[in-house]
């Protein structure tokens, strides 16, 4: 592993043009996809706080004990980087809250090297919080304890949920002194600085393209673009003249995908930025994330998102704003027919994600084969479930427990405290006979098969806000037991887990938390 570290790195360097100056301050860096740049150490004691096994053996070949050498943790906290390989840092733009925020970049991640494991698998090696680049900006190339707990739990917690995403393999924390205004009120607070090592089988993303073509490097676009084909498209001909109307069909179809699969699990980024959508459409750049908790398509888990430009309803529409950014980019290396043709591809996207949607729904709701309708169905119980703030969790998780015959009579017990929340509509019996007569029509369909098949669906336990606060408090106060309990409860979310229960992950939002609010501050 160590050697092919550094071997990519030179073999990167050799395809895609790294900036000449090697200096680390802040800069407008040009004609160039990279800059060089090592990670600051800190200065004081650091600790490994929390590992993920399943990334460790799995994704890097190494077995667990790896983790708790003094060789482990230098690396994973930017201490030490592998000998001959050269940290990296990526030059991108991005649309930012809808607006055109030139260079951005990794102002606080270091690429820090690429690995293929037994598989065959290439992942990169990334460390988030590990100091300032080329790219800081005005910041001071530091995360804080809070939010890297958060960026850790919850890029496992996607994985295990069956929705593409980086993941996290280390935590590390430190007692160097980091100061932030978390909700910029002035509020300035003394935090702990952190770093998670991050792995992607790619961290390029629409603003890396999009800053190309804003300088109008041309050249640098094409050999990005065919690099990228080349490395992660491996149904597009590098050689064909079509070959980037080809990539952005697969962007177009896989972005709507992963948008429905967030939808589907209630999930709201809260910052869907140009910079912040992966070209290989997984989720990256956990920031002011939320699971959605009462159902409101208004529902915005960022508090410094004004506008609310980027509530969980409006994601479908940003996905179609930010593919649209991406065509623009690729525009300049387009012929007129490969235009048009991109821009049908473009339009196509809606049907695509409301198609998806409703195959997601329709698995949520236990329905089989294809019946008019279906649409109508699931849109009236989230008309109920909105109206009576039902939990979107917990609401389609107990329909996979209550029998048919329960729901039939109307006899909600104790235990399903979101359906009987529901169930106080004066609609909620007229969509129970139309749910119980659709069920009906599901070919060779048991209740018990519908139980079973719906709870391999429908999660148990997701990274709730309050949860995560939970286990952030605690790791504030140097007590990492609730961050090992997400993480092992989080990996079986479809089981029912006795310590989950313990802990209210399945109950109703604890009074204490029903204001928690989080921001982009991180």
């Amino acid at each position: 592993m160590v050697a092919y570290l550094g071997r990519r790195a030179h073999i990167w360097m050799s395809v895609l043009p790294v900036d000449p100056v090697k200096e680390n301050y802040v800069r407008k860096v040009k004609n160039c996809i990279f800059s060089i740049a090592f990670p600051t150490p800190f200065k004081s004691r650091v600790r490994l706080v929390a590992v993920s096994k399943e990334v460790l053996e799995d994704i890097l070949d190494l077995d667990l004990s790896v983790s708790e050498t003094d060789a482990f943790i230098q690396l994973v906290s930017g201490e030490k980087i592998v000998f001959g390989s050269i940290p990296l840092t990526h030059r991108y733009g991005g649309h930012q809250f809808g607006i055109w925020a030139d260079q951005l970049g990794d102002g606080r991640a270091h690429l820090i090297g690429i690995y293929r494991n037994r598989q065959g698998e290439k992942w990169e090696l990334q460390l988030k919080g590990s100091g300032k680049t080329p790219y800081s900006r005005n910041g001071d190339g530091r995360a804080v304890l809070r939010s890297s707990v958060r960026e850790f739990l919850c890029s496992e917690a996607m994985h295990y949920l069956g929705i593409p995403t980086s993941r996290a393999a280390s935590l590390v924390v430190s007692d160097d002194e980091v100061w932030r205004d978390q909700f910029y009120n002035g509020n300035i607070v003394k935090e702990r600085g952190a770093v998670v090592l991050r792995v992607a089988k790619s961290w390029f993303r629409i603003g890396s393209l999009e800053i190309l073509a804003h300088y109008g490097e041309l050249d640098l676009l094409r050999s990005l673009l065919d690099f990228i084909i080349q490395e992660h498209f491996p149904s597009v001909n590098v050689q064909e003249p079509n070959r980037y109307v080809d990539f952005f069909s697969i962007v177009v179809s896989e972005t709507a995908q992963l948008i429905a699969l967030w939808m589907s699990v209630g999930f709201a980024h809260g910052v869907c930025n140009t910079d912040n959508f992966s070209l290989l459409s997984i989720t990256i750049d956990y920031g002011p994330f939320g699971f959605m908790e009462a159902y409101n398509p208004d529902f915005v888990p960022n508090t410094s998102d004004d506008e609310r430009r980027y509530k969980i309803g409006n994601q479908a529409n940003i996905g179609m704003f930010n593919l649209n950014k991406l065509l623009q980019a690729l525009n300049p290396l387009l012929d007129r027919g490969q235009k048009h043709l991109a821009a049908q591809i473009l339009e196509g996207y809606p049907v695509l994600y409301y198609t998806r949607f409703t195959e997601l729904f329709k698995a949520k709701l236990g329905l089989l084969g294809e019946r008019k309708g279906d649409g109508d169905l699931i849109a009236f119980l989230l008309h109920l479930m909105e109206k009576t703030e039902a939990d979107f969790t917990m609401t389609f998780r107990q329909l996979s427990e209550i029998t048919q015959s329960q729901l039939q009579e109307l006899n909600i017990p104790q235990q399903f405290w979101a359906l009987k929340m529901i169930s106080k509509h004066q609609l909620f019996p007229a969509w129970v006979s139309q749910y119980l007569l659709r069920l009906k029509s599901n070919m060779n369909d048991s209740d018990s098969e519908r139980r079973k098949r719906m709870t391999t669906v429908n999660p148990r336990y997701v990274l709730k806000n309050w949860m995560a606060e939970s286990a952030v408090q605690k790791a504030e106060r140097n007590d990492f037991s609730e961050v090992h309990l997400l993480q092992q409860i989080l990996q079986h979310p479809f089981q029912k887990h006795s310590a989950a229960e313990k802990a209210g992950y399945s109950s109703p939002t604890p009074s204490w938390a029903e204001g928690l609010r989080v921001s982009c501050s991180s």
